[in-house]
C-alpha cells in the first residue's frame, strides 16, 4: 500500500491514440476524477481528442495536444519537428503537473517522455527493460484494457467510484449533427449496422450485414448502415445487396454526431472497432462481432448491454498460419465463422430486453 498523494491539482494522462482507446480509458478517467474532484485532469492527445471533448461534460477538464512524436502517438520512424517537441514539453513542465500517468503502450516510447515532463509523481505500465517510472505494473497482453488502465489509475490512489451511466455525455450539438445527417422519425426504431474495421480480418462479411439488416426491417426496424467515408465502397456493398431499403451513411457524420445517431439506435451491429465502444459507453444495445482475443481486451465493465458474438479461430484461412501472437500477411476475416443465425439470435434477446438507461 502506498500513501495517498494530498493538494493534487493536475493530473496529465497520456494516451494519444484512437477513439475505442479513448472510450477503453473511460472508467480509468472517472476514476481519477473520483478521487481527485478539485484536480484538473488533462488528456496529452490528439487533435480529435480536443475536437471531440470539446465543450463535452465528464471526466477531461482540457486537452493538450501532442506534436509528432515518434513511438508517441506517432509511427517510430515518424518524422518530427525537434522543436516542436521541446517547446511542448517545456510548456508541459511550466504547469507542474502534481501527477503524470503514462496509459499508452509498454513504455519504452512512452515512458522516457513522461518522465521528461517534470510532474511530481510519475505512474504507468513497464515491459521488459522499458524505463520505470516512480509507480509502475508490468504491461501484459493480451488484457481488457479498461482493467488494465484502471490498474495504473489505482497507483495514485484513484479506484473506481460510481460509474456514469452512460460513461460517456451527449451534448446538443450532437443530437443536432445527427438530425441533420438522419432526421429522427416518430416512434423511430433505429437500428445502425457498423461492417467496417481498420483491421479487415476483424471484418464480418458484407453478405452477412445485408442479410442481417432485411431481417432487421422485417421485425420493423429502420436501418442505417455506417462508416467513414473510406469505407463507402463497403456501405454501398452492404445495401446494394439488401432487398430492402437502407440509409447510407458513410463519411455523413462527425464523431459527435455520430454519437448523436447512436444515441437514437434502439439497436446497434458492429465489428469491433471505436462506434460500438462509443455506442457501449453511451448505453446502448449492442450485438458485437469479435475475434479472439479482441474480446477479452475489449468487453466493457458494464456487460448487460453488450451481446458477443465470438469467433475461435486462430489460423489463417488463406495460408493456416497462427496469428494469435504474429500476423500473417492475409486480410481475410477471421470472424466469417460467425453465423448469421447466431447474430439474429443475440439481436433479438437485446430486442426483447428493455434499455436500463437513455
Amino acid at each position: 500500500m502506498r500513501e495517498p498523494m494530498e493538494e493534487v491539482r493536475k493530473i496529465a494522462v497520456l494516451r494519444p491514440n484512437a477513439v475505442g482507446d479513448f472510450v477503453f480509458a473511460l472508467p480509468a478517467l472517472h476514476a481519477l476524477k473520483h478521487r481527485y474532484p478539485e484536480a484538473e485532469i488533462v488528456l496529452l492527445g490528439k487533435a480529435w481528442h480536443a475536437d471531440f471533448l470539446r465543450g463535452r461534460p465528464g471526466p477531461v477538464d482540457r486537452v493538450a495536444v501532442l506534436p509528432a512524436i515518434p513511438g508517441v502517438g506517432a509511427p517510430p520512424d515518424a518524422d518530427f519537428d525537434d522543436q516542436a517537441v521541446g517547446r511542448f514539453i517545456e510548456a508541459t513542465r511550466e504547469e507542474r503537473f502534481d501527477i503524470a500517468l503514462q496509459m499508452f503502450g509498454a513504455g519504452h516510447y512512452s515512458n522516457p517522455f513522461l518522465l521528461r515532463l517534470g510532474a511530481r509523481l510519475s505512474a504507468g505500465a513497464r515491459a521488459g527493460n522499458a524505463p520505470a517510472l516512480d509507480r509502475w505494473v508490468p504491461y501484459c497482453e493480451p488484457n481488457n484494457r479498461r482493467l488494465a488502465l484502471l490498474e495504473i489509475a489505482g497507483l495514485v490512489d484513484a479506484w473506481p467510484g460510481p460509474l456514469p451511466s452512460p460513461e460517456l455525455a451527449l451534448t446538443g450539438a450532437d443530437r443536432l449533427d445527427a438530425a441533420r445527417a438522419l432526421p429522427p422519425l416518430p416512434d423511430e426504431r433505429l437500428a445502425v449496422l457498423q461492417p467496417g474495421a481498420t483491421d479487415p480480418r476483424r471484418c464480418w462479411p458484407a453478405q452477412r450485414f445485408a442479410a442481417l439488416g432485411d431481417w432487421l426491417v422485417a421485425q420493423g426496424m429502420q436501418v442505417a448502415v455506417n462508416g467513414s467515408a473510406g469505407e463507402a465502397g463497403l456501405v454501398d456493398a452492404v445495401i446494394g445487396q439488401m432487398r430492402h431499403p437502407a440509409i447510407a451513411l458513410a463519411g455523413s457524420l462527425s464523431l459527435g454526431g455520430l454519437c448523436g445517431l447512436l444515441a437514437r439506435a434502439t439497436l446497434v451491429v458492429s465489428n469491433d472497432t471505436g462506434p460500438l465502444h462509443l455506442a457501449l459507453a453511451l448505453g446502448v444495445p449492442s450485438v458485437g462481432i469479435f475475434w479472439l482475443t479482441n474480446l477479452v481486451e475489449g468487453m466493457p465493465l458494464r456487460q448487460s448491454g453488450l451481446r458477443a458474438a465470438l469467433s475461435l479461430r486462430t489460423r489463417c484461412p488463406v495460408c493456416g498460419q497462427d496469428n494469435v501472437g504474429t500476423r500473417c500477411p492475409h486480410d481475410d476475416s477471421f470472424v466469417a465463422d460467425v453465423s448469421l443465425e447466431q447474430v439474429q439470435h443475440l439481436a433479438w434477446s437485446l430486442l426483447l430486453q428493455p434499455r436500463t438507461y437513455q
